[in-house]
């Protein structure tokens, strides 16, 4: 074999895998982070969220609204509530163990809904099922059971046809 075509053979591999990493790098944060356009306005989002967030048997820790907080500051933003969700069931099972404490920093789960200048109303998370998967273990099965549940709780929102007082 000619060393001409194992430096050419070696050259695209290192090509390639620069590529790959450069592609992944800048693709990150879109799989990292999860968006939903709402059907509802963001009044109807917010009491259909935090309906659904119950009935699911989750908690809300804390509300931020981000728009209050920030016209106390003299900014003018969008409406934007940040939601701390907790379900003591999950969270119990990661804090009850030593090693797994490490993601604490990562609870309680949050979601933001929040409108855009488009005027329409978005609901955005963390995709949990994609950080839980370096982790693996405890941490990994409880963050993706989690995730499941949360997902259940938006798609209900995002369901056109549940109304303010359908449950």
């Amino acid at each position: 074999m000619k060393k001409q075509t194992i430096f050419v053979g070696a050259g695209a591999l290192v090509i390639g895998v620069l590529l790959t990493a450069v592609i992944g790098f800048y693709s990150m944060p879109s799989m990292m982070m999860l968006e939903d356009e709402s059907p509802h306005d963001f009044a109807t989002t917010v009491e259909v969220f935090e309906r659904e967030v119950s009935a699911g048997g989750w908690s809300v820790l804390q509300t931020h609204d981000m728009q209050a907080i920030l016209a106390g500051h003299g900014h003018d933003v969008a409406a934007v509530k940040i939601y701390e969700l907790c379900s003591s069931k999950y969270s119990a099972e990661i804090l009850r163990l030593d090693d797994e404490r490490i993601v604490s920093p990562l609870m309680p789960c949050r979601v933001a809904i929040y409108e855009k200048s488009n005027g329409s109303t978005y609901i955005a998370r963390m995709n949990s099922e994609l950080m839980a998967r370096p982790f693996g273990g405890v941490i990994a099965a409880v963050m993706n059971q989690a995730a499941v549940e949360t997902e259940v709780v938006i798609e209900r929102v995002l369901d056109p046809g549940v109304a303010i007082g359908s449950r």
